[in-house]
């Protein structure tokens, strides 16, 4: 189970999509994101159009993780910016995970501008079949 750490999401981008445009390390802006089941893994689906895969970073600590990017400004000095309506800066997201997951087997892809994040679940917690055991039955009076 995945849960979303921050109730005023919605709220803070939009102010930042009116206000700033763009992010900094001590303020990220906030990166759009789909979380869903497939199979034995819950899977976190994050857009990052323009970012290379080298300005993303993904941490977990203590069942929080963590990915940040930063979408940079192209460098070259023969290039006169005529409408800049892509946002630059650093872009993190946060998400809380369930004791449920393991973290130790965590994998991340990055293709087409979406970064998609793996996260299986422990085998302790996948449903299994307790078998029932029967104990012989002593005969009464013997």
């Amino acid at each position: 189970m995945l849960m979303h750490t921050d109730p005023f999401r919605e709220f803070d981008r939009l102010t930042q999509q009116v206000f700033a445009g763009t992010g900094t390390w001590s303020r990220p802006s906030s990166m759009p994101a789909d979380a869903y089941r497939e199979g034995e893994d819950h899977v976190l689906a994050l857009d990052l159009p323009g970012v290379s895969p080298d300005a993303i970073d993904i941490d977990v600590e203590q069942n929080v993780l963590t990915v940040r990017a930063e979408r940079r400004p192209t460098a070259s000095d023969d290039v006169r910016m005529e409408i800049s309506e892509r946002p630059l800066g650093v872009f993190s997201r946060r998400f809380l995970l369930a004791d449920s997951l393991d973290t130790d087997r965590i994998t991340a892809d990055y293709d087409a501008g979406v970064l998609t994040v793996r996260i299986p679940v422990t085998e302790r917690s996948k449903p299994c079949k307790i078998p029932i055991g029967q104990r012989a039955r002593r005969a009464i009076g013997r």
